[in-house]
Parts: C-alpha cells; structure tokens; sequence
C-alpha cells in the first residue's frame, strides 16, 4: 500500500471496511490472532473490509508491530478459529518508519461464525452480534441466488439421516486425515458445511443439506424432483433397458450405487507396457464419477425432470436437467471458469475431497480418456438440458503405452493440451496452430507454448505454417513409411507452386525469401526444398552468397 493512500485511511478514520487494532497492548500472538476474529468475521458478514495492526484508535495514532511476527500462524489461527473457515489475505509495509500489518477479508455472500458459535456484524465502526431472527434474511432467494444455499422452511433436524452424516465423516477421514471436521459432534459438522443453518430460533435443513444428509422419505417429501434414474441396455436390444434403478437418495449414496453398478457390467482391458501392466477400465471410475459429480452440484433442482444414466454396451450417456449456464458452451467447457449452478453442493463435495476444487472437472475427465487412448468425452446441449456421452472404446493402444513411457522418460506429467494436440496429430497428420487452439480450447499464445513444448520434447515439429509428428514419432506411432509419405507430399505442394510461380507472366526468378513467404517455410525448409528441386534438374542457382536467386532450368 501506498503511504498516500494509508495516510488518507488515517486520516478518515474507523469505518464499516475499517478497524485499527494495537498491536503493543496485545501480551503475545494468540491475543493478535483473537482479535482479528472477531473483526474479520463481522467484515465478512457485512461487505468485507481490513483490520490494521499497528494502529492507535483513540487518538489514531501508528505504533507499529514486531517485525517477529509470523505471517504463517496467523493466517491459520484465523482460518481454525472461525466456521466455515475463513480465508484471509496479509499485507505489511512501512509508514514513518513503523511496520503495519493489514489483514483483509472479502464477503463472499456466507455467514460466518466463531468455532464457539459467535456470530458478529459490521454496524458503522463496530462489531455487533448478528442473531437467529436476522440470519433468516440474509438467506431469502434474493440476498442468496444459490438455490442449493437456500433454507428449507418445513425441514427440522428429525428430518437428518444421522447414520448418514456418520457415513460422511468416515469417509472424509479416509479422503483427508488432516481434516478435523470428522472430529466435529453431528450438529456442529453440519453447521461447519452449512448443511443446516437457523432459521429464526429453529435449525433446518438447507437444499443442500437435505440431498447430502437427508432421509430418504424427507428428500421424497420436500425435493421429489431430486432423483437420479439409472437404465442399462444390452447388446441385445438397444431400444429397451433390461435393468432400472431409481434413486432418490443421499447424493453420495447414489454416486457409491451407480460406480458400483458400472463397474459390475464393465471389462477390464490390460495393456503390457515393459514389466509394467497397465488395467485400463471400460468406464474408468474416476472419469465416471467427475460426470455424475457434474451433473449432481450442475442439475437445475427447480426442474421435475430427473437425471437420466444410461449404460449401453459401448457408452454411457448422462442426461442432465438444466442447459449451460451463460457463457459456457461445447468448444469452451474444458477451460471456461467454472459457473456452479448449485454453489453449496459443488464447495461442500470440495470439503468432502469428492473434488479437488470446486469447478466442473471437465479437463481431468479429458485428460483421463485421452491418456487411455479412449474417443473425447462428447457434450451436446439443449435449451433445458446437457447430455455427456463417454464411450469405452481404446483406439488405439499404442497411443496409452506412448504417452506413459514419454513421461517417464522425461519425468513430467504432460498437460492435457499437449496430449490433445499428439493425438489430434496422431489422427489428422498435420494441423495449424488456429485449428489446434480450436481443438485445445486456449488462445494462440497459450497454444504455441505447449506446442514449443512438444518440439523441445522431439515430438513435433513445423512444417511450413503446419505441425506434425517427428519422425521418431511416427516410427512408434505409425510408421516410417507414412512419415516419408507426409513430408513427399508437402515437398510436392512447395514445389508445383514455385513452378507456377515462375511459369506466370514476369516472373522468370524466385529468392530463397520469397518462397519461405509463399510456401510458409523456415529458412532451413527452403533450402532443403531448393536443393532437391535442383537435383532433379528443375531449378538452377544464379549468383551465389547474399543475392543469389534461382531460375527455371
């Protein structure tokens, strides 16, 4: 921060985005990181705002802090002292020689609370206690358009599944041993998720609450339309299911049936890769349960249609109530910013490790199909509705044993656009770098880095305006034959057009610039083309060194 811009907080004093706290009147670190709870809590609970350390407030007046302090503890001593955890953001700098530490915070929309159960607000320059009667206003459709977030008035606790918050917490300790939410009592496990919340002096369920934690015949009763209808198909006949399930259960019951279920008429495929066997699932689980992730913390709830699975011989298709929310279409959804449609659901299967973050996990689900050689996830949208198809099928299984072995050798787990981008090369020999940025979903600078990576890796190269495959590539890929094949025919196209060159009318000699410039060669691409044309006798070189050009023979 800029001395100017302190000096004008200063001068302007305590506000609802601003509080001073001293630091020389607290007796030791836990006090500093006390303090700040209580501040912060209530800035995120209003618009957010900072709480400056170092500061006198009556008279204002800068003290300083002690440049001992650690950074570290506090941020952590804030974020285990407040539910849902808060994340906050340290700043320190220098202001007539003395130190003052910034903490700020952001609202975000949530409510937050001490882990002894406080619960303060910003009011002018201070800090009030926010209580029941208020908290059911700040959760009403309009201040909350998270309809997963929103407080289910008939709910009560009578209506939590307690053997399924059990559930929960146990497989959460398998999924992160650090986390102490499993060491929380029920009631306070809940709250910590926002899974219940009050409403006046009553505690209920929220949307999401009730899908995580809910009993069956309560989800039945208040959210009907929750409810995921599982169809398989066999070989058979295609038109009719021989199996059917209907779900209307605890969210992560349903992902637990439907893996089990696929996994029961699935195939294993094993693929030798030197001493190593590599199993490769028809429907590799993880690839499956990031869709069925998807479409649950995606689904419009507000919608009575219900989420479709169904399982043929050679695919899967997810039939998904709700289009693309804006902005999100086909050709973007691997790298668009994920939008959650449900934001609750989505952050608490994040709390829950059912997803590294909160966002579609599109790209690992790609990542995964194409790294098994498997055809691209395939996404079709419609104005109420999505569906995703993802097949079992490997094309090809030199492909798996290529990819593993390239990043063993060189140590480095590849991006999923360079794995595209070696398939796509693999399947369509040449490409330009707008039809790859295309294919991707990156702009063009992006896409030529992880081209550049790929060449200094050996496994691309530039032909022209065009990239494909090394040599050495195609030798394990495909063959040496298709790659003399490849390279013959761009030789072949360079060359009939340098022949119409100079064949028109006033153009009876050609330089080494000017076909780089027509052909969109290298400098070392039109000298190797130069030469050959000149051992067949077509051409001939006229002067030598920095002027020379070539003729007709």
């Amino acid at each position: 921060m800029k001395v100017e811009e302190f000096k004008k907080i200063l001068d302007k004093g305590e506000t609802d985005a601003v509080e001073f706290k001293s630091w020389i009147k607290a007796k030791n670190q836990k006090e500093i990181i006390s303090l700040a709870v209580d501040e912060l809590i209530a800035f995120a609970n209003h618009r957010g705002g900072t709480v400056y350390f170092g500061v006198e407030d009556n008279p204002v007046e800068v003290t300083g802090c002690d440049r001992k302090y650690d950074s570290q503890r506090i941020i952590e001593g804030i974020y285990d002292k407040t539910r849902p955890s808060l994340f906050t953001e340290i700043e320190e700098f220098e202001y007539n020689g003395k130190l003052v530490i910034a903490i700020s915070v952001k609202a975000d929309g949530k409510i937050y609370t001490t882990t002894d159960g406080r619960c303060l607000k910003r009011l002018g320059k201070n800090s009030k206690p926010l209580y029941p009667d208020e908290l059911s206003n700040v959760y009403s459709s309009i201040q909350n358009p998270d309809f997963s977030a929103r407080i289910i008035s008939e709910s009560t606790l009578d209506d939590v599944n307690k053997l399924e918050v059990y559930r929960l917490k146990e497989k959460l300790r398998v999924r992160d041993a650090k986390s102490t939410l499993p060491d929380l009592d029920d009631n306070d496990f809940l709250r910590g998720l926002q899974l219940t919340k009050m409403d006046g002096d009553i505690e209920r369920l929220t949307i999401a609450g009730l899908l995580f934690v809910g009993k069956e015949t309560s989800i039945r009763r208040m959210l009907p339309q929750a409810e995921v209808i599982y169809l398989h198909y066999s070989d058979n006949n295609l038109e009719e299911y021989d199996a059917r399930l209907d779900l209307k259960i605890p969210l992560i019951n349903i992902i637990d049936k439907l893996t089990e279920r696929v996994q029961t008429y699935g195939k294993i495929e094993n693929i030798q890769i030197g001493l190593f066997r590599l199993e490769i699932e028809e429907f590799p689980e993880r690839v499956f349960q990031e869709a069925l992730l998807n479409a649950l913390s995606h689904r419009d709830y507000q919608s009575n249609a219900a989420i479709y699975v169904k399982q043929y011989p050679d695919r899967i298709v997810i039939e998904n109530p709700g289009g693309f929310l804006d902005g999100i279409t086909e050709n973007n959804i691997i790298t668009h910013p994920s939008v959650p449609r449900n934001k609750l659901i989505a952050e608490t299967l994040q709390h829950l490790k059912y997803v590294q973050r909160t966002g579609q996990g599109v790209d690992i689900m790609f990542k995964d199909m194409v790294s098994l050689g498997k055809p691209y996830p395939r996404y079709k949208s419609f104005n109420d509705a999505v569906s995703l198809t993802i097949y079992n099928a490997i094309d090809n299984t030199k492909f798996v044993k290529f990819i593993v072995e390239i990043q063993e050798e060189h140590i480095e787990i590849m991006s999923l656009a360079e794995i595209m981008i070696l398939r796509d090369l693999l399947d369509n020999r040449k490409e330009s770098l707008s039809v790859l940025s295309g294919i991707v979903q990156k702009s063009l600078d992006e896409t030529k880095k992880s081209c550049n990576k790929l060449i200094a890796k050996g496994l691309i190269e530039v032909v022209g305006k065009e990239y494909m495959l090394t040599a050495k590539v195609y030798e394990i890929l495909k063959s040496d034959i298709e790659y003399t094949r490849d390279k013959t025919i761009q030789y072949i196209k360079a060359k009939n057009m340098i022949i119409d060159y100079l064949g028109m009318k006033g153009n009876d000699k050609i330089t080494s610039a000017k076909i780089q410039e027509m052909c969109g060669f290298t400098k070392q691409q039109a000298r190797r083309t130069i030469d050959k044309m000149r051992e067949e006798g077509i051409i001939d070189i006229c002067r030598r060194g920095k002027y020379s050009y070539y003729v007709k023979c």
